[in-house]
């Protein structure tokens, strides 16, 4: 059986980091087995459709690198694949499923509909699941436009195999009672149209978060009901935030270009996207997008839930920022730095070569693409002010720091032509001399020529810098110090 799989997202938002999983371990089964990978875009509920959240998917997935075999851009055998232009297809299944009786017009006013919308409520009263065609008729007299009802069994239970759960069983009596299957403005709901698409498409294997398990009992009813065979089913592990509730703003970025805009790698996203839920074995981390793809395997996925660790994604984005030249971490780099302003664009001559100077000097220290702009500030700007408090180490009185920083400008006068190593050890011994610790000499030291407490490795930063603006910061700092005393 030729393996085909789908991604159907929404425009109504962002593209949602859990979402991007999705979408990759769909991909992933695709190019493991020699199937097709299709993109479908859902977009029946006009009411929040968004074209800005359209361009959003489109984007989203140029930037990550993966593409779809099939879908709107690229068309394919089952075009369209764009739901709102399948609408009259949806009609005509659901007058099928009227006509076999398993659906029924309803004519809900509109709070009764708010009430029985896809959110899962089991209180609708289907009053007019057996009223007679005489009793309807005279709504229709009214002008009420209709809907139409999915007959939900009221014994029974509905089954069906999950590649990752195994058997599960659902009591139709705890299935959503009657939903909603065509609105009243002749537009499907989400059940129906994901039904009738996934079988014209012929979706043999549907790969969607757990949040989706109680959902499918209904689409498998509908199945029954169509006298389709339902594709196998695989419901992937939620992902979680660090207190166990699901994946929100609160927890941090979400959407996926806040990921872009922070400056995460896409090989690294889908490097640690792949790991939330999914394991090759115990020991190995990294995977490029080749190994994923030869490598992945629905067995291998966890059933329990996934836990997001920033942190975690942090490491392994700035270990992908340690893999790439000096040439490709400036044009990464680069765009960040315009956007902060700090330099033209495109920069000029001056510019680009104190940037290009500074990568290997900051490539240890980037985490996010974006850290280069607090690391790069102080060669890019001038630094027109500094705070007291920024410049006196904790637990040291103001006024030592001066004789600190006095010290400290002697040390670094020829710096340009010494190593760091020497560097290192003028430092220490004058610390010795003082009776300080080591940090007490050079904090201030690092917060007077770079502006911040982090920065590239000090005395590199004082090379980059030049001696001569060093020693002016520095001057600059001591007589700040000094007044306020």
């Amino acid at each position: 059986m030729s393996i085909r799989v789908r991604y159907a997202p929404s425009p109504t938002g962002l593209q949602h980091i859990g979402g991007l999983r999705t979408a990759l371990f769909n991909y992933l089964l695709a190019r493991s087995s020699g199937g097709t990978f299709v993109l479908r875009i859902e977009d029946t509920d006009r009411e929040r459709f968004d074209e800005r959240s359209l361009q959003d998917i489109y984007d989203t997935f140029q930037w990550f690198g993966i593409r779809w075999d099939e879908g709107p851009d690229v068309g394919g055998p089952f075009a369209p694949y764009i739901q709102s232009e399948r609408v009259s297809m949806y009609r005509e299944y659901a007058r099928q499923l009227v006509e076999s009786g398993y659906a029924y017009e309803a004519f809900d006013d509109a709070e009764a509909l708010r009430e029985s919308r896809e959110d899962g409520k089991q209180g609708y009263e289907p009053i007019f699941r057996g009223m007679s065609e005489a009793e309807k008729q005279k709504y229709r007299d009214r002008g009420v436009p209709p809907v139409i009802r999915f007959r939900t069994p009221d014994e029974g239970a509905t089954e069906f195999e999950d590649l990752v759960l195994g058997r599960v069983k659902r009591k139709n009596r705890d299935i959503v009672t009657d939903p909603v299957l065509l609105k009243s403005d002749g537009f499907p709901t989400y059940h129906l149209a994901v039904v009738v698409d996934d079988h014209h498409m012929e979706i043999s294997h549907v790969l969607r978060g757990q949040e989706w398990v109680p959902t499918t009992g209904l689409h498998v009813l509908l199945y029954k009901a169509f006298g389709w065979q339902a594709p196998a089913f695989c419901h992937l592990p939620m992902v979680l935030g660090k207190d166990g509730q699901k994946l929100s703003k609160r927890h941090g970025a979400t959407s996926v270009i806040e990921f872009r805009n922070s400056g995460y790698l896409p090989e690294a996203v889908m490097n640690y996207l792949s790991r939330l839920g999914w394991s090759y074995d115990d020991s190995r981390e990294f995977f490029g997008q080749a190994d994923l793809e030869s490598l992945f395997d629905v067995e291998k996925l966890s059933k329990s839930p996934a836990v997001f660790d920033y942190r975690k994604l942090d490491w392994f984005n700035g270990s992908y920022i340690r893999e790439k030249s000096e040439d490709e971490l400036y044009d990464l780099v680069l765009p960040f730095l315009v956007r902060d302003g700090l330099v033209s664009d495109p920069p000029d001559d001056a510019q680009a070569s104190t940037i290009r100077a500074a990568i290997p000097l900051i490539r240890e220290r980037l985490r996010l693409l974006s850290d280069a702009s607090g690391l790069l500030r102080f060669l890019l700007q001038d630094i027109r002010e500094w705070t007291v408090d920024e410049l006196v180490p904790k637990k040291t009185a103001v006024e030592d720091v001066p004789d600190y920083l006095a010290r400290a400008r002697e040390l670094i006068q020829d710096a340009d032509a010494v190593s760091d190593d020497v560097l290192e050890e003028r430092f220490r011994a004058a610390a010795e001399a003082l009776g300080i610790k080591l940090g007490n000499l050079l904090m201030p030291l690092r917060v007077a020529v770079t502006g911040s407490t982090a920065s590239p490795p000090l005395f590199g930063a004082i090379r980059l810098l030049g001696v001569h603006r060093s020693l002016e910061r520095v001057d600059a700092c001591i007589a700040l110090l000094r007044k306020e005393n």
